[in-house]
């Protein structure tokens, strides 16, 4: 296989482009979904959810708020653990969720907990929708964790994700920030599944369309278990970084087309910003949440957005939204880049489409924490 050399300019392109963040916007929030593969599913809500933040990024004022549980609820996404996938990608998962689990320490609790799960079904067949609270926990064999074994409810949550893993029950919705389960025969269209390596392979080959440039070995993502994969596509080189790269061959081909640049403010567990290594391989940008470290050890901010502008990443904005008195808090705009006039306008607006979008009448560009 010939190995193709490209600039860091055309690497950097590419992998915007994949990722949805050059000008263009998508149609809807399906079609997103479909582009991307998947959002993640995260709670932390500074500003909003993961799944509703990479979606405003991309859609911007066309996107509301809670649109991501909408259309889970409405049978056109479905979640998976920690990723929310279109429906139409439901028969690539089919087959694995029938094999599911493989760890065998699960697979043994599972069986002891036969009983349980019994109990659970039949619980949600007769009642609909459920949240987890309103689950017994009758678990034989309780599910611990930790140092010290903690089990508090845990076993109601184990079961209930192990079930959405093996495709019995789906999340259909939330009731606040909690989901509600149902069976997945009653929530999932009726699908033939995709043998499992054509599955995988079909699987890969779209994670590399929606990364566009990605190292030749990548961890599986969320939802797929923690195993290893080699990426199909052309083999590339990338001037100035070391290693081999593949990349999705349609975007291969328009490495040298046109880019229509714009600046967008990214959540933290965006995809593009995830890849830690590949976004400093790629663009010389540095990132890490910190919202996990102590106030004073932060270099950033606690949930501190990956600001991007054209084709460099050139800061992070520190912010938080107060929704009871209805402000967007900026504790500080960090400059990896130094801004010229027109970025830092360009940010600025962007923070005031943050704002408006959040439905905050305020901005304050607060000092301190």
């Amino acid at each position: 296989m010939a190995t193709h050399r490209l600039t860091v300019r055309q690497a950097r392109r590419i992998a915007l482009r994949a990722q949805l963040l050059d000008a263009r916007r998508s149609v809807d929030l399906v079609n997103l979904v479909e582009d991307l593969t998947f959002l993640p599913v995260d709670p932390t809500s500074a500003l909003a959810p993961a799944a509703d933040l990479i979606s405003w990024s991309r859609l911007g004022s066309a996107y509301w708020q809670g649109a991501v549980d909408d259309a889970i609820a409405d049978r056109m996404l479905f979640q998976l653990r920690g990723t929310v996938r279109p429906m139409s990608d439901l028969p690539l998962y089919l087959e694995q969720m029938g094999r599911w689990p493989q760890n065998e320490t699960l697979r043994q609790w599972l069986a002891d907990n036969a009983g349980f799960e019994r109990e659970v079904l039949e619980l949600i067949e007769a009642e609909g929708p459920v949240l987890a609270k309103d689950v017994p926990d009758t678990a034989r064999v309780p599910y611990t964790w930790g140092a010290e074994g903690w089990s508090s409810r845990r076993s109601v949550a184990e079961l209930l994700e192990a079930l959405n893993m093996q495709g019995r029950l789906a999340i259909v919705g939330r009731k606040g920030r909690q989901r509600l389960w149902d069976l997945a025969e009653r929530a999932y269209p009726q699908a033939e599944a995709v043998p499992l390596e054509q599955a995988l392979r079909e699987r890969v080959e779209r994670r590399l369309a929606a990364e566009g440039i990605a190292r030749k070995r990548v961890q599986g993502r969320s939802g797929d278990g923690a195993w290893w994969v080699d990426l199909p596509g052309e083999a590339v080189e990338v001037e100035g970084v070391d290693g081999e790269w593949r990349v999705d061959p349609e975007l291969l081909e328009r490495a040298d087309d046109e880019f229509e640049p714009r600046t967008a403010l990214l959540s933290p567990f965006d995809a593009i910003a995830a890849d830690r290594p590949r976004l400093l391989d790629l663009f010389d940008y540095e990132y890490l949440l910190e919202m996990y470290k102590p106030k004073g050890k932060r270099r950033w901010g606690y949930f501190a957005l990956p600001i991007l502008h054209g084709e460099r990443f050139v800061g992070k904005l520190d912010a938080k939204a107060d929704r009871k008195a209805g402000v967007l808090n900026v504790f500080g705009v960090h400059e990896d880049l130094p801004f010229d006039g027109a970025t830092m306008d360009a940010v600025h607006d962007e923070v005031e489409r943050l704002a408006s979008w959040l439905g905050l009448g305020r901005i304050d560009y607060a000092r301190d924490a």
